[in-house]
């Protein structure tokens, strides 16, 4: 098992900075690859960027060039450094992780493992 814990959300003026953070325990040296994916109120779960372990990265259209996603091996943690915030960008963001390689890495099924969230509030 691995367990996920967010951190680092938080509410924010529009064009903002913040930086999420994402804690690994367990067995993480089982998982292959993470992502963050987050959800308004009222809407399904959104893919917003994911890497693995050989440093390959995928984003969102709707995030590229603002957001960007990395991991330290060491600390057992994932980021995502998300820059000039819109108030779109309002939602609960969640890490995930899993298990082994796949094509598609943007849909929540791919992923074996979620934390709890973290609230992002953007004003404008």
């Amino acid at each position: 098992q691995v367990q996920l814990v967010e951190s680092g959300g938080g509410l924010v003026q529009a064009g903002s900075s913040l930086r999420l953070s994402c804690a690994a325990s367990g067995r993480t040296s089982s998982t292959y690859g993470s992502g963050w994916f987050r959800q308004a109120p009222g809407k399904e779960r959104d893919f917003v960027a994911a890497i693995n372990w050989s440093g390959g990265s995928t984003y969102a259209d709707s995030v590229k060039g603002r957001f960007t996603i990395s991991g330290d091996n060491a600390k057992k943690t994932l980021y995502l450094q998300m820059n000039s915030l819109k108030p779109e960008d309002t939602a609960v963001y969640y890490c995930a992780a899993r298990k082994v390689r796949v094509r598609n890495v943007t849909t929540p099924h791919a992923y074996d493992y979620w934390g709890q969230g973290t609230q992002v509030t953007v004003s404008s």
